[in-house]
């Protein structure tokens, strides 16, 4: 292998993202991935394109989010246009059930100019006939769009060999070597590579890559959350559905996911019964013809926690060509597009499209 400009460690959305950014950038780029690309967080999400609760996340978050909610109709466009593949990014909307801050959530959608309309139940059993939920204040975000977590990584995967990024799956890093405050190569199955610069993109393994490396530890842990999919009919639910916390997305030909739940259990993947019955009973009690539906899928994925759900994207204070991007926790597909140009930014010496400090590795 010609050495490359970038090694980039994780190939989740993160890190599939902080490649096209660089690739796009002229730079020439490997990735390295621990298992097949895509197939951690990344596949087991919704793609929700918002935090759950957005007048509650940190600034921060929000302004990664806006950012990204920007660009993503415009990505979704190139990756089908080079791919033939249909990330189905689609502006489904969100319906809150529940708004029990529902001042708060029409200051924060008037600050930051979204959208919104404060419905009354009758307007609900309009829009959703199918809903049967307690209802406080509902809210609907109406711009608010989601993408098929499975379709846009696999559309990723195939833009980014059309240009010519190494994507080495099942290539486990198991130490960055540091030497005189230089990074200088990666370990990967007995082999060691170089490049100029290094980026750290590894999910819920993050911290993992940077203790076995001998750096100060990354405030990043794994953390659980369980998924339920419905075989169910088009034109069942129309919205995105938040409700006590939990939520409904419909997809484009009318499955449902139910999710989710959060639990720390370091690196344990399995699925439970308990929260099979947990989110097999929330989504039937919101939407009671799921009964009649079975149940495809259920499954489990790890999140990167992280304080407060702010990502870690900029340069290592001490280690002068290491860089991260880690830790988005819940809001990783929303987030992804700003936090791999933010990465890129930092790394190609360019001006920053949001205040960098809030990121920055402590």
């Amino acid at each position: 292998m010609n050495q490359p400009d970038v090694i980039i460690i994780g190939g989740g959305v993160s890190g599939l993202l902080s490649a096209r950014e660089l690739s796009c950038a002229g730079k020439r780029v490997v990735l390295f991935e621990r298992q097949a690309l895509g197939k951690e967080s990344s596949w087991a999400g919704g793609g929700i394109l918002s935090p759950l609760v957005p007048w509650r996340a940190a600034e921060p978050i929000t302004a990664l989010c806006r950012w990204s909610q920007s660009a993503y109709p415009l990505l979704a466009e190139e990756l089908q246009a080079s791919t033939g593949i249909d990330p189905e990014w689609l502006p489904s909307g969100l319906l809150f059930t529940d708004c029990e801050a529902n001042e708060l959530a029409q200051s924060w959608a008037d600050c930051h100019e979204t959208r919104y309309d404060t419905l009354a139940c009758n307007d609900i059993a309009h829009i959703e006939p199918n809903i049967n939920a307690t209802l406080n204040n509902p809210l609907l975000l109406p711009d608010i769009a989601q993408v098929r977590n499975p379709r846009l990584l696999r559309a990723l995967k195939l833009d980014l060999a059309q240009r010519g990024v190494e994507l080495l799956e099942y290539h486990p890093v198991d130490e960055i070597r540091i030497k005189h405050d230089r990074a200088v190569g990666v370990v990967s199955r007995n082999h060691t590579y170089t490049a100029e610069n290094y980026v750290v993109t590894a999910g819920a393994w993050s911290g993992l890559v940077a203790y076995n490396s001998g750096l100060p530890e990354l405030p990043i842990i794994p953390v659980k959350g369980e998924m339920l999919i419905f075989d169910s009919p088009p034109g069942l639910l129309k919205h995105m559905v938040i409700s006590g916390g939990r939520y409904l997305i419909p997809r484009k030909d009318g499955k449902i996911l139910a999710g989710s739940t959060i639990e720390n259990a370091q690196f344990n993947k399995s699925c439970t019964d308990k929260a099979l019955e947990a989110l097999s009973c929330f989504a039937t009690s919101v939407l009671p013809p799921l009964k009649q539906c079975t149940i495809e899928k259920h499954w489990a994925g790890l999140r990167p926690g992280s304080p407060d759900g702010i990502p870690t994207i900029g340069p290592h204070p001490e280690v002068a060509n290491l860089f991260f991007n880690c830790g988005h926790f819940r809001n990783g597909f929303v987030m992804a597009p700003a936090a791999a140009r933010l990465l890129a930014n930092h790394l190609l010496r360019q001006t920053s499209i949001v205040p960098p400090e809030p990121y920055f590795p402590q």
